[in-house]
């Protein structure tokens, strides 16, 4: 099934039973307590909490999100992505526990025509009523049935406060020959490659408070999550996101681009390159440029990731920007506004790859240096204050830093080089107050 098909029937099925379908809310939400919209909630946070009324009871969306929490796996991991689709079927005190159950199995089972018994399914460790439904009501057996704690069953609030509450989660078994082989494997807790986790189904009963503390709801209500390339990946019978028909164009352009071979380590940075440019693409769309504050200090990070990892593969300068090209051949359809961005998006990559790459060559014939000297002494940290003179004279991003001396065996040392930062903020301060020009806070790349 392909993934446009999957989104289709996705919103169509709930369609046809009573939930509303909405378009997607912008990635840059209306809302100062977040940069992005991480899931398909936020654009419902005041319906969830009950401070305004919402005009459906019943909701389904495919919600565009974006997310820099595992910034880090991204390319390393078969499943971790900056931007990304969500799609989510949304209850605002209508239908709670027992409803959205039974909607994700029958849409798993009869409408995808999933075998029942490839999926588990994990609950939180207190939330007997949502176990004896899997069991009792469903049928789910209890050896494919797990209670877990907080860490992976519950869900929110997104920021410091807002609704929250235990999930269900249903996982997708893919065979005992993708396990650890361990015989304390913890199944779906594991962090092995057997189970792949498909839908989040949330129980919201609550609103978090600043302090920390619950607050029920006067109303309980349903938030789910689904996530398209991973669920396309599953139907596809694919090994990781990037082998799917949402990847293959990007993928295979970069490769193409490429002049050598690409080993398996190499597939990182192909990766990387294909979710990055894809991030970039619908960031751009949505107004935001490259800068040193907020989105826009995010967006000038991950464009960055992938001009580094570009320089990896020995790809051109100048070659980047038409990966823009297999995105939009693959999502434009679905998405016209990064057709609508296509000119804008050639010119502001290339422009920033020029500037970076000088960065690039002098930062990392700096770094290199300092590793190779710290390997000939037999230390294995570089020093925060090493790694300041790199981001202050070089430009060179505190990240990248990390992850080129993470490469080689080594850590880094941050104490010293917040004390550091500290110190040049404290001087930018006492400049403030002596002239009109401020120098540039060194934290930004």
């Amino acid at each position: 099934m392909k993934a446009s098909d999957l989104r289709t029937r996705y919103l169509e099925f709930f369609a046809a039973r009573d939930h509303m379908k909405l378009p997607s809310s912008p990635l840059v939400p209306n809302d100062p307590t977040l940069l992005f919209t991480s899931a398909g909630m936020v654009q419902f946070k005041d319906y969830f909490a009950g401070r305004a009324a919402a005009p459906y009871p019943r909701v389904t969306t495919c919600q565009k999100c974006f997310r820099t929490t595992d910034i880090e796996n991204v390319g390393k991991t078969a499943f971790h992505h900056t931007f990304f689709e969500m799609l989510g079927n949304f209850s605002f005190g209508d239908y709670f526990k027992e409803g959205a159950i039974n909607l994700a199995w029958e849409f798993l089972t009869r409408e995808l025509a999933i075998d029942p018994t490839k999926l588990w399914v994990t609950v939180y460790q207190e939330d007997d009523e949502a176990y004896d439904i899997w069991h009792d009501v469903m049928g789910v057996p209890s050896e494919r049935m797990m209670r877990l704690g907080k860490k992976h069953n519950w869900w929110g609030p997104v920021g410091n406060a807002g609704p929250c509450g235990p999930d269900s989660e249903i996982h997708f078994d893919t065979g005992i020959e993708h396990g650890c082989g361990r015989p304390d494997c913890e199944g779906p807790a594991c962090d092995c490659n057997r189970f792949s986790e498909i839908w989040n189904l949330v129980f919201m009963q609550y609103e978090a408070q600043e302090d920390g503390t619950l607050v029920p709801l006067k109303r309980k209500n349903i938030d789910t999550g689904m996530g398209l390339e991973r669920m396309t990946t599953t139907l596809q019978g694919a090994s990781t996101n990037f082998e799917t028909d949402l990847f293959c164009s990007v993928v295979e352009a970069i490769e193409a681009a490429s002049p050598r071979t690409l080993s398996q380590g190499d597939t990182i940075y192909r990766n990387t390159i294909a979710d990055h440019i894809r991030a970039v693409l619908f960031l751009l769309s949505e107004g935001l440029m490259p800068s040193n504050e907020r989105q826009g200090y995010v967006l000038r990070r991950i464009l960055r990731r992938a001009i580094r990892a570009g320089e990896q593969l020995e790809l051109a300068p100048g070659s980047l920007a038409t990966f823009v090209e297999p995105v939009i051949e693959t999502m434009g359809a679905i998405y016209p506004e990064i057709m609508d961005s296509r000119k804008l998006a050639h010119r502001l990559i290339t422009r920033e790859e020029e500037t970076f790459r000088r960065t690039l060559r002098d930062g990392e014939r700096r770094l290199a240096k300092m590793l190779d000297d710290l390997e000939a002494s037999g230390e294995r940290t570089l020093p925060g204050e090493a790694v300041f003179e790199l981001n202050d004279t070089y430009g060179f991003p505190l990240e990248m830093t990390q992850e080129i001396a993470g490469d080689r065996g080594f850590s880094v040392e941050i104490l010293s080089y917040e004390k550091a930062l500290e110190q040049q903020r404290a001087r930018s301060r006492v400049s403030i107050e002596t002239s009109t020009s401020v120098r540039a806070d060194p934290t930004v790349i």
